[in-house]
């Protein structure tokens, strides 16, 4: 696999979404990235695979999953750093020049916005968020030069934004040591 397509849906019923998670392994050759319950009372799914695997299904998941499928995303050709940090593996940055950080209150936006940051322009994704412990909420950090971080985060914002699913962006210049060290990452 070249450059993994990822895919993503996110219900409204645990029950529903473990039986939709079952149905989307057998349907086609897909990983399953992560499939389990998050605040408050949702399921998530994130598969990625080939192009047309992990459109096959998650075309059966929208279905089965009917009316209570919330958001869904068919990300393909999705930027290298993504699907890493999704499982926790995203790299400490020796050096971090600026910071940009961007908070939805939607999973799927806040992956589809930290691809766009990243294939916008040469920044790094230091950490990605889905959910847990974050009240169903998400969010992604990047760092690099101070006009990329904010090139970046002013496409990937306004993707959010117009979704209706912005909770808050912040693009922190030359941030302090201490922060780097301690707060930034989990």
């Amino acid at each position: 696999m070249k450059e993994p397509t990822l895919g993503m849906i996110e219900l409204k019923s645990v029950a529903r979404g473990i039986f939709v998670t079952d149905a989307i392994a057998k349907k086609a050759q897909v990983k399953i990235l992560e499939a389990h319950a998050v605040q408050p009372g949702k399921y998530v799914i994130l598969i990625c695979g080939e192009v047309a695997d992990v459109e096959e299904s998650l075309k059966v998941g929208i279905e089965i999953g009917s009316d209570l499928v919330i958001n869904q995303l068919f990300l393909p050709y999705i930027h290298r750093s993504i699907i890493p940090a999704l499982k926790g593996a995203s790299e400490k940055s020796k050096q971090v020049k600026s910071v940009g950080i961007l908070e939805s209150f939607s999973m799927v936006s806040c992956v589809a916005a930290a691809d766009m940051a990243l294939k916008n322009t040469p920044v790094e994704l230091l950490e990605m968020r889905l959910a847990k412990d974050l009240g169903g909420k998400a969010y992604f950090i990047i760092s690099g030069e101070l006009p990329d971080v904010q090139d970046s985060i002013k496409v990937s914002s306004d993707y959010v934004r117009k979704e209706g699913m912005l909770t808050a962006v912040e693009v922190i210049p030359n941030p302090h040591p201490e922060l780097i060290e301690k707060g930034l990452y989990w």
